[in-house]
């Protein structure tokens, strides 16, 4: 969206997250512009889910859920403007003024080269359905590096406009091992409670996936870097998850799990979560005034530009999702540089 702009700057604060405003942040002046940083959502401040009346609609709980967290833990907008700040300050490839199509085809490396995560799988079923079956998880590991390396079979479908711009994230992942836990409770909702009852193993260097009806519409949700370590991964429902065994369409490609590890390597809703002055800090990603739904027609026109709506950070179908953009690559890859909030996980 916005070009995220550099240069020598006396450092502005702007507290618009729903009023977490009263802890102050002592910074000297520095030469990243961090005045357009907040934490927005549009979901109300205590955190609570409003779906869609529309079952056939995405709803994804991670702005939400950090909502939630802000609530809770004083220092956490400290915590994730700080990550904010490294991001921004370690970013390489940051495109030219303009909005989409104006990143650099060939962005520049950050040496860090491809980037192994080891991933747990927690399934917590009270019925046999929602013990997925191993083949089933299989599916959705493959979907996962598929997306994320650039090998998914549908980049025939990505418009010329932003062809050029789909990126080979170099960040893959490998399953390390499936814990199953049955419990009678048949809804876990969004407060982090499955986690709460089964912890996450070794956060720091793992991505721990729980797999469990959530309930309320809500096919997922991810903690972003800088969140506490007790509650630090994705959470998805049991039939968003893979593309064979107990899915649901068309919700059944596996692009659940693909948007909620976006958020979990610190990307923002393609639109960012607001209207057209609002911003996901990417800078080859158009500017929207809200997510698309369904499988939107080419061009999709909001904001004076044509929106990115095949962007697997989008709430489209997941037929309709087929590309993470160079300046999301970037972003993402920020945070396993020296110094990043998940840089245990690049050594």
């Amino acid at each position: 969206m916005k070009k995220i702009f550099l240069g020598m700057a006396a450092l502005a604060l702007v507290f618009t997250s729903c009023d977490k405003n009263e802890e102050a942040i002592n910074q000297e002046q520095v030469s990243v512009d961090m005045s357009d940083f907040n934490l927005y959502t549009d979901l109300a401040d205590t955190g609570e889910a409003r779906p869609s009346s529309d079952a056939a609609l995405k709803n994804c709980f991670s702005m939400a859920n950090l909502n939630r967290l802000l609530d809770e833990n004083p220092g956490l907008y400290k915590k994730m403007y700080d990550v904010e700040y490294h991001t921004r300050k370690s970013q390489v490839g940051k495109g030219k003024p303009g909005g989409g199509g104006g990143e650099d085809p060939t962005p520049p490396s950050d040496n860090l080269g491809v980037i192994t995560i080891p991933v747990y799988v927690h399934v917590v079923y009270s019925n046999s359905q929602e013990n997925i079956s191993d083949q089933q998880i299989a599916s959705q590991m493959a979907v996962l590096n598929k997306d994320f390396r650039k090998t998914n079979s549908d980049l025939n479908t990505i418009p010329a406009e932003f062809a050029g711009l789909a990126a080979d994230t170099e960040v893959q992942f490998t399953l390390v091992n499936t814990f199953r836990h049955a419990n009678s409770k048949t809804s876990w909702g969004t407060n982090d409670q499955v986690k709460s009852v089964y912890p996450p193993v070794s956060p720091e260097t793992h991505l721990n996936i729980w797999v469990c009806n959530i309930g309320g519409g809500i096919l997922g949700y991810a903690q972003f870097p800088g969140g506490p370590l007790a509650t630090d991964g994705v959470v998805v429902g049991p039939n968003y998850f893979g593309t064979t065994g107990y899915v649901s369409s068309p919700f059944d490609k596996g692009r659940t799990l693909t948007h909620e590890v976006g958020h979990y390597l610190n990307l923002r809703h393609i639109w960012g979560d607001g209207r057209c002055n609002q911003d996901d800090y990417v800078a080859d990603t158009p500017t929207s005034d809200g997510p698309n739904y369904g499988c939107p027609s080419y061009p999709t026109v909001n904001c004076r530009s044509t929106d990115m709506t095949m962007n697997y950070m989008d709430y489209t179908n997941d037929a309709c999702m087929s590309m993470f953009s160079l300046g999301q690559k970037s972003r993402m890859r920020t945070i396993f540089a020296s110094g990043g909030p998940r840089a245990a996980m690049a050594n």
